[in-house]
């Protein structure tokens, strides 16, 4: 393929998104958004359940947008709503189920990059791809006769269930509160407290606690999951077990250190990515945005800014060049 991008996104997320609106209003014109699953925001559609609110100041972050996507708070549908709007109105190209597994920086400094859909070629590339696309799993095996039965999001779960959710962070607080509305809902998380979630999100859990919303089950860790007559058994280190409809791990999601390290890109002692205060790597031309890019808990927002940080310090190496 002849064509070279200006830039490649990869990763249909806010981040990914808000780059290549960024890009096209800035000026750069050839740009090219690839992402993995069969539509943008997947991760929202997966792990945000149905009129979640979106908010723009997220776990107390008050966030100024210094860019050019008009982000304010919402729903998860207006959010996929507003994005599905930028992304017509802006008339970005892009290419959906499209899976990339190599970045290569060839001698004339243009990156190739290796997708399902073949190859594309850059100038600069953006990975914007989120952790929760690749969500932790438990260091035990789960039986395949109760795999239906396990969640790693809030897909397929029905009302008036038996649900466990594992996990001591945002995610697993909210999907506490939200289900225990509808479900029988216990909280389990190894520690003894519940201490890593934002002011809200820990106010929110603790008043479900006190309430009986949700059924507080701390300071206990997993040993094993059985099956008994087709629901989960979960069998914990006190040597105690109990039976639930449903179980559902929100124990966080990983960096892609594999698909980095095949970039060559420079990572820290925890597998995390090296980036410079332009949100570049270490290797000139690749930059990255959103979830991968925060060394804690970001936000949409917080995103969006990166997209514009980017770009415009690919427009300022440009002028510096010419």
């Amino acid at each position: 393929m002849n064509l070279i991008y200006d830039i490649i996104i990869i990763g249909g997320g806010p981040g990914g998104i808000g780059t290549a609106i960024e890009a096209k209003v800035l000026g750069l014109k050839k740009i090219l958004l690839l992402e993995k699953s069969d539509n943008h925001s997947d991760t929202i559609r997966k792990f945000y359940k149905d009129n979640k609110r979106v908010d723009k100041d997220w776990q107390g972050q008050v966030v100024k947008i210094e860019g050019n996507v008009p982000f304010i708070d919402g729903t998860k549908e207006t959010t996929l709503d507003f994005f599905d709007k930028l992304i017509d109105e802006h008339e970005i190209d892009y290419h959906f189920n499209c899976e990339v597994d190599k970045i290569t920086k060839a001698e004339d400094n243009i990156f190739v990059i290796r997708s399902s859909k073949g190859e594309f070629k850059a100038k600069n590339v953006v990975i914007a791809i989120g952790r929760m696309g690749k969500p932790n799993k438990p260091n035990y095996k789960i039986p395949p006769s109760v795999r239906k039965r396990v969640n790693f999001n809030l897909d397929k779960c029905n009302k008036a269930e038996d649900i466990l959710i594992v996990g001591g962070g945002d995610s697993a607080t909210e999907y506490a509160v939200e289900l225990g509305k509808e479900n029988r809902v216990t909280l389990n998380y190894r520690r003894d407290e519940i201490t890593r979630p934002n002011p809200t999100n820990i106010a929110n859990i603790k008043k479900a606690f006190k309430d009986g919303v949700v059924k507080a089950k701390l300071g206990i860790d997993i040993k094993s999951l059985d099956s008994e007559h087709g629901l989960v058994k979960v069998n914990f280190k006190d040597e105690s077990s109990e039976v639930y409809d449903r179980v559902i791990y929100a124990i966080g999601g990983t960096t892609p250190v594999d698909f980095l390290k095949s970039a060559n890109l420079d990572l820290d002692s925890r597998g995390e990515p090296i980036i410079k205060d332009n949100l570049e790597t270490s290797v000139e031309g690749i930059y990255i945005a959103g979830d991968i890019a925060f060394k804690s808990g970001g936000s949409i927002a917080i995103a969006l800014n990166h997209g514009f940080k980017i770009v415009n310090d690919i427009l300022l190496k440009r002028v510096w060049f010419y």
